[in-house]
């Protein structure tokens, strides 16, 4: 539960002092009456950007790979039965 509760008015005058406090990753409240009705938080930070080719040299794709499929095994994909058994 965040600390520090602030009126809807004092909020409103305060608020580039909250937004500040919040990106620092402090969780505030807002409230109106005396109701909470909002919360001011942090924005996740963003992830690292990816570096694309950490795999090279680790991993081998055969000259094959996109070849058809041999007959017995291509067949049952479209819904073709074995005939043999």
């Amino acid at each position: 539960m965040p600390e520090y509760i602030y009126n809807l008015y004092e909020a409103k005058t305060r608020l580039s002092n909250l937004i500040d406090r919040a990106a620092k990753g402090e969780e505030i409240l807002i409230a109106k009456s005396g109701v909470p009705l909002a919360k001011l938080v942090p924005l996740p930070k963003p992830k690292a950007k990816r570096k694309p080719g950490g795999w090279e040299g680790k991993i081998r794709i055969s000259d094959d790979f996109d070849a058809p499929l041999p007959d017995d095994i291509q067949s049952p994909f479209e819904g073709q039965a074995d005939e043999d058994k």
